[in-house]
């Protein structure tokens, strides 16, 4: 019996990620995934998606927007990001979007300030630390100076989907299957044997282009062409920075992208610059 053939969406692109990993019908992908990167004692039965639009306490101050914002039913937060391109100050944005579910967590009146564990889980299209030890995945929470954990309610998981370079050969864990998935989403034409298995075929039915409705594909066709120039003048902009000075080559990848009338809040939201900053540029 021959394999039935796919032409699967870019997981990477804004609308390929949401489909697979933040609608109701898709939900249990999500949990099955971020199972694998949690301890025992924080995983996931059920989970409720939440507003991805956190607004600050001021106007003066930056407002948020997650990919995906979730709670699980004992009330642990899970903000979950995909990276498509080299950000300014990366680490940074991670911790100041992660104060967000905490502050949410303050009660008015008598409040003891206990607080339920947040995760910050990024999937990098791209390489953060290149200067450094390079690793594929980073596990970070605080610990103290002999390396004992102080605090584990705020952790940071990066995934640098670049140095991920396992074959079909070579997957052991289910993890180690859910990482060759996304990598390779789009270049697959049919479920590889090692793919086969319910939660994957699911996986493989949501990114089908032709399960898609025209509205949805026309959705797609544009978060792929935003996808692939954000990346490409990212990756430039950013080796000419290197000789230039970062902020000439966040700099330039602002003007670039303004010049093919990339959105000022995805601009905004990509670079770190204030709209006013954008607009003067």
């Amino acid at each position: 019996m021959a394999a039935k053939y796919f032409n699967p969406f870019n997981p990477y692109t804004d609308f390929g990620f949401k489909k697979l990993f933040g609608e109701e019908g898709s939900k249990d992908l999500l949990i099955d995934f971020l199972n694998q990167l949690l301890p025992i004692h924080h995983q996931i039965q059920q989970l409720t998606f939440k507003n991805p639009e956190n607004l600050a306490d001021t106007i003066a101050e930056r407002k948020a927007i997650f990919d995906i914002y979730c709670e699980s039913k004992t009330g642990d937060k899970f903000i979950v990001e995909m990276q498509k391109a080299k950000i300014k100050h990366f680490k940074d944005r991670a911790l100041f979007y992660s104060t967000f579910p905490i502050r949410e967590q303050s009660e008015k009146g008598d409040w003891n300030f206990f607080l339920l564990p947040v995760y910050f889980i990024a999937i990098l299209d791209f390489e953060y630390d290149e200067n450094t030890t390079s690793k594929f995945r980073r596990d970070v929470c605080l610990k103290d100076q002999d390396g004992d954990i102080f605090f584990d309610k705020l952790n940071f998981k990066f995934l640098q989907m670049p140095l991920f370079n396992k074959q079909e050969n070579e997957l052991i864990t289910h993890f180690d299957k859910w990482l060759y998935f996304l990598k390779n989403l789009e270049s697959f034409n049919h479920i590889p044997v090692i793919l086969n298995e319910p939660i994957f075929q699911k996986g493989f039915e949501i990114a089908e282009i032709s399960h898609l409705n025209v509205e949805q594909y026309e959705q797609y066709k544009k978060s792929l062409v935003q996808y692939l120039e954000v990346k490409n003048v990212f990756d430039t902009a950013f080796e000419e920075g290197e000789k230039a000075g970062i902020e000439k080559g966040i700099e330039k990848v602002a003007k670039a992208l303004k010049e093919q009338n990339i959105a000022i809040e995805i601009i905004a939201e990509s670079t770190g610059l204030s709209y006013e900053a954008i607009k003067r540029i």
